[in-house]
């Protein structure tokens, strides 16, 4: 006889906003996996774990994140954060899910710089990167498994990878064929475009969430067209006078005022996730203004891919090196150079993100009842969401003109690496677990590389 596990049908009480710091200070450690794998970490705590929004809430915040230039799984902890906290939590959330990663490229950028390639710091990454496909494997599935769930969205979601992988087309014409989809289908079979069922349907399979599916919008979340001016004022106004500070005080010519001019820039084209600005930054930041080498570039991709965070915080390493090679301080000063630059990097470069949420997340809420709107950001996440279940970068170089010369970051074909690519149903399961699995698997990269270098060069 089966028996079926009780589910608690009491909401969970609000979440102070001292537990909510230290649940997005823990996430910003251990995101690695890129967009997928983040997403689906702050899936299973937030609407699994801890209940604080519904499904159904989690999912129409990602549809329009994805919508956005920028980093989605950086915007989708913003909102979060601002939707349950307001302002405070929205900023301190995504600064939490940032900082990290920027800390950790500023230590490795200072260890590369300053030591070279050691073989702990190699081994170390040697071991991390085949737990990170892991993590973006199990991922992919999770996330697939939950919105995938009739033949037309996986057809949608199949069309949408053969549209990229093969084909090659343009990212910004299939989020908009997909979401043209999306929205006709809504119209004419809405019961097969719909993500996350009714509240009705759900409630016999998931227990009550802080933010459901049924709970009013917060007073702080109504749209309002002086607060979305007031807003994007602030936003721009704040890019303004950081920029106009550097100039004056550094030179409008000088390494940090180019550093936050094309960063800008490079926000408002990362439609399509890290890899799709790749070239534009590379182009920029190797041949045009020359902060770093091609080689330098490479391997900062290489360390972008196996910190926690977004994958776009490659531009931290981008202007860590930048400010060091260009001696912004003089040669005395290397270290502060790179990490100003490394600052001014990451502040253009997420300043965007943090106003597209903070002033377009009430229009956001607003449309949260207009069914033909929500159908076609469902047919939109299943066109995008099959690009995050194509680990890229981590299975396929990128495009980007030193295509030749990029080595696989990934998988070794000699099958060192299988033994930290277990069980990738583990981590499908439990993928809190992540950050254990990479404090395992990074000791075990060391190993592993020193006797690959043993084998290599053996000592006569």
């Amino acid at each position: 006889m089966s028996t079926s596990t009780p589910i608690d049908t009491a909401a969970p009480a609000d979440v102070p906003l001292r537990e909510a710091f230290w649940y997005w200070f823990k996430l910003g450690f251990i995101s690695f996996g890129g967009p997928a794998g983040q997403i689906a970490l702050m899936h299973a705590d937030l609407v699994d774990k801890r209940r604080w929004i519904s499904e159904r809430r989690f999912l129409h915040a990602l549809n329009f994140c994805m919508l956005l230039p920028g980093p989605e799984a950086t915007q989708l902890a913003v909102y979060i954060g601002w939707l349950m906290h307001r302002t405070r939590g929205g900023i301190m959330a995504g600064a939490l899910f940032v900082l990290p990663s920027l800390f950790l490229l500023i230590a490795l950028g200072w260890v590369y710089l300053t030591f070279g390639n050691q073989p702990v710091v190699a081994g170390i990454l040697y071991g991390i990167k085949p737990a990170v496909v892991a993590i973006v494997l199990a991922a992919a599935f999770r996330i697939g498994s939950r919105t995938l769930k009739n033949n037309w969205l996986r057809g949608i979601a199949v069309l949408a990878f053969a549209a990229i992988a093969l084909l090659h087309l343009p990212f910004p014409l299939i989020v908009l064929v997909a979401g043209l989809t999306g929205w006709i289908g809504g119209r004419v079979r809405p019961e097969l475009f719909r993500l996350g069922g009714s509240h009705a349907a759900s409630a016999t399979a998931h227990a009550p969430a802080l933010i459901d599916d049924t709970t009013p919008t917060p007073a702080h979340a109504h749209f309002s067209p002086a607060r979305l001016a007031l807003t994007g004022g602030i936003g721009i106004g704040l890019a303004a006078i950081t920029w106009t500070a550097i100039a004056l005080l550094a030179g409008i010519d000088s390494t940090l005022a180019q550093l936050g001019w094309f960063f800008t820039k490079a926000a408002m084209l990362t439609f399509g996730g890290a890899y799709a600005v790749l070239p534009y930054v590379y182009q920029g930041a190797v041949e045009h203004y020359q902060w770093l080498t091609a080689v330098q570039m490479i391997d900062g991709l290489a360390l972008g891919e196996t910190t926690p965070g977004p994958l776009i915080m490659i531009v931290a390493f981008v202007g860590f090196v930048g400010g060091w090679t260009k001696e912004i301080f003089g040669a005395q000063h290397l270290l502060a150079a790179g990490v100003i630059g490394a600052f001014v990097a990451t502040w253009f470069t997420f300043l965007p993100s943090f106003v597209f949420i903070l002033a377009g997340g009430p229009l956001v809420e607003s449309t949260r009842r207009q069914h033909p709107a929500d159908r076609a950001t469902d047919g939109n996440f299943s066109g995008r969401g099959r690009r995050h279940h194509q680990p890229r970068g981590l299975f396929c170089r990128p495009r980007i003109p030193l295509a030749g010369r990029i080595s696989t970051v990934g998988l070794d074909r000699d099958g060192h690496h299988a033994g930290c690519l277990h069980r990738p149903a583990a981590l499908q399961n439990r993928p809190d677990q992540a950050d254990r699995r990479l404090c395992v698997c990074g000791p075990h990269g060391i190993f592993l590389r020193l006797i690959k270098m043993h084998l290599e060069n053996p000592i006569s």
